[in-house]
């Protein structure tokens, strides 16, 4: 259950801005968290098979260069995933923070 006492979108008289988006990206976090551990779970998959049909690939050598292909793919992957990660939160802080602010102009 949310904690309105933070998260009251009413309350901003008695909240700093750090407070407001701090209690909407929980909110926020607890919303999304589901829909990306999906695709979290379905990206380490596909890592994991890229990685072993790689390395599978490896023993026929008309085959490496395919293998290290998926090597390479794969590693890609690795980067993809915590960048993913950092571009929503800083996103997601940034719109949160100019919520509070056109809420506190209009109030």
């Amino acid at each position: 259950m949310p904690n309105t006492e933070c998260c009251n979108d009413t309350n901003h008289s008695t909240q700093t801005r750090d407070e407001y988006v701090t209690g909407k990206m929980r909110q926020h976090t607890r919303f999304y968290k589901k829909i990306f551990q999906l695709l979290y779970t379905l990206n380490d998959f596909l890592l994991g098979l890229w990685f072993l049909i790689g390395s599978i690939f490896f023993y026929f050598e008309p085959l490496k260069t395919w293998g290290v292909t998926l090597f390479v793919i794969a590693s890609l992957q690795f980067v993809l995933k915590p960048t993913i990660r950092l571009i929503h939160e800083i996103d997601a802080k940034r719109y949160y923070g100019r919520k509070y602010d056109e809420e506190i102009r209009n109030t």
